[in-house]
């Protein structure tokens, strides 16, 4: 039994980097609705509280609210962002609506010394993202912290463990947060290092083998890292009872079907692959919204896996290998979040289906899911591969997709992805990918007028697909792809590069 940190959820986007940064200090946590009851706590065995951030003002009347036994049950409790006004606003702060919102990097001094923000530097800087602030500090509270806007950034209980800051320790761009975050677990709440990748496998495998007994699964297979490191461990925990299922949604890389194939070949895991490039194209024709795109095709995998399984003696259940971005964008966790865009494999399942789903990384981020497969010896090259959607292509191809258009997709995606690892690329970059536009600019292509296609290319760093930013290619490489793309993909006559981070846009952009 792991030592664990319950993390109350109020509908932040980043309550899941708050996790993510726990499990890097190798320390257990969990994410619940945030009015969970005392004495569910109490029952579960938490050891220390966090109270996310979120979107809601504390003074919209359906605003999201925990039990205040919590303050009560004797364990440590950080409040982040709306957690904090949450803990100021319990015990009888003063907590007002804010004129002007602090968004963005901030720095922060500390007016009193605190183990909370110990061995972090004077003037630091934070993330801020908030609205409503603490104007004064309820009774027995110390500040511990101003922003550089001169107002409350961090408070602290002058005999309980209990503390709060109003920006994101979380988020990267708060750059000693992981300080803040072990001096909770270590300083204040007396946490153990033990919870690691080695140990996820093991429980993980456990679970399977309760969950399925002597059932069989159905694995759906993209080849990508999330879903093939799946197979490995469904495998290690059932054997032949996982059958891994690729399926060809015609939405997919210039030869990734025989790429695929010959991955999990070389590694002795059979995979079963069927064309179903009729069925999506046919459904996916004429369709340019991005939300339909992704429920079509959600539903259509569906359909796909349940004919296979009509086919295979004892299937009753559907493994994906769906990770928590995936299910926080898709706003699938509390209720409180708001929904970025639908992912095929959350918000794209129909209500009604015949498969039960196993999904044992819904709580893990994509670096988190290559330490996994670490673990299981799954093959650098299927761990190293950059993240490709599971809708595919489809959400590249801005507009209508069509056979043509995907063709032109994919010749400049090879083009790219070939150019990065030529030049030594390939391997710096977390994700890289060529976005088709629905519009068509004039060009000259000897000496004549086009009127053809608009290409962008993406590139961007990322730990966990929460944030990101644009990678800064060479120019030389950028030119040289752009040539190489105009030259030789018939139909492009400009090329682009996307230089926006995430926030504010998305990694993909539908």
């Amino acid at each position: 039994m792991h030592e664990l940190v319950l993390i109350l959820d109020f509908g932040s986007q980043y309550t899941q980097l708050i996790a993510r940064r726990i499990r890097e200090e190798q320390v257990y946590c969990r994410i619940e609705r945030s009015d969970l009851s005392a004495t569910e706590i109490q029952s579960m065995g938490a050891k220390a509280l966090v109270l996310s951030g979120g979107p809601s003002s504390i003074f919209e009347e359906q605003a999201p609210q925990v039990d205040p036994a919590i303050f009560e049950l004797g364990i440590p409790i950080l409040g982040v962002c709306y957690g904090l006004q949450i803990m100021a606003q319990h015990f009888k702060g003063n907590v007002i609506p804010g004129e002007t919102r602090e968004y963005g990097p901030m720095g922060i001094q500390f007016p009193t010394q605190s183990p909370l923000l110990e061995g972090v530097s004077e003037g630091s800087q934070v993330w801020m993202s908030h609205g409503d602030h603490v104007e004064n500090i309820p009774e027995h509270f110390n500040i511990i912290a101003r922003s550089s806007g001169d107002l409350i950034a961090g408070i602290s209980h002058q005999s309980k463990p209990f503390y709060g800051v109003q920006f994101h320790p979380e988020v990267n761009h708060t750059v000693q947060g992981q300080t803040i975050i072990s001096n909770f677990l270590f300083k204040i709440a007396d946490f153990n290092r033990d919870w690691t990748s080695s140990s996820f496998v093991e429980d993980a495998i456990k679970e399977i083998q309760a969950t399925v007994g002597d059932g069989k699964v159905l694995l759906g297979l993209s080849g990508g890292v999330d879903s093939s490191v799946l197979a490995f461990l469904m495998h290690e925990a059932i054997g032949d009872n996982c059958v891994p299922v690729f399926i060809n949604n015609g939405l997919l890389r210039e030869h990734e079907t025989e790429e695929v194939k010959s991955l999990f070949e070389a590694s002795h895991v059979k995979i079963y692959q069927h064309d179903y490039t009729e069925a999506f194209l046919s459904e996916l024709k004429g369709v340019t919204e991005p939300e339909k795109k992704r429920k079509i095709i959600g539903r259509v995998f569906i359909e796909a896996f349940e004919e296979v399984a009509r086919e295979i003696e004892g299937i009753d259940y559907l493994a994906q290998g769906t990770l928590y971005p995936d299910i926080i964008e898709s706003g699938a966790i509390t209720g409180h979040a708001v929904t970025i865009k639908s992912h095929h494999n959350v918000g794209g399942l129909p209500e009604k289906m015949s498969l039960k789903v196993i999904e044992p990384f819904k709580e893990l981020f994509k670096d988190e899911v290559r330490a996994v497969g670490r673990v299981l010896n799954v093959p650098a090259k299927i761990i190293g591969r950059h993240p490709f959607p599971g809708p595919g292509l489809a959400v590249r191809c801005l507009g209508a997709v069509s056979e043509d258009r995907l063709s032109i997709l994919r010749a400049a995606d090879q083009i790219f992805i070939d150019t990065l690892y030529e030049t030594g690329w390939y391997d710096k970059i977390w994700q890289a990918f060529t976005v088709l536009l629905p519009i068509q600019t004039v060009g000259v292509m000897g000496d004549k007028r086009t009127y053809e296609n608009v290409l962008a290319i993406r590139a961007v760093h990322s730990l966990d697909g929460m944030t990101a930013d644009w990678v800064r290619i060479p120019y030389e490489i950028i030119a040289d792809v752009s040539s190489k793309i105009v030259n030789s993909v018939s139909g492009v006559n400009r090329v682009v590069y996307d230089v926006t981070s995430k926030p504010p846009g998305t990694i993909e952009w539908e």
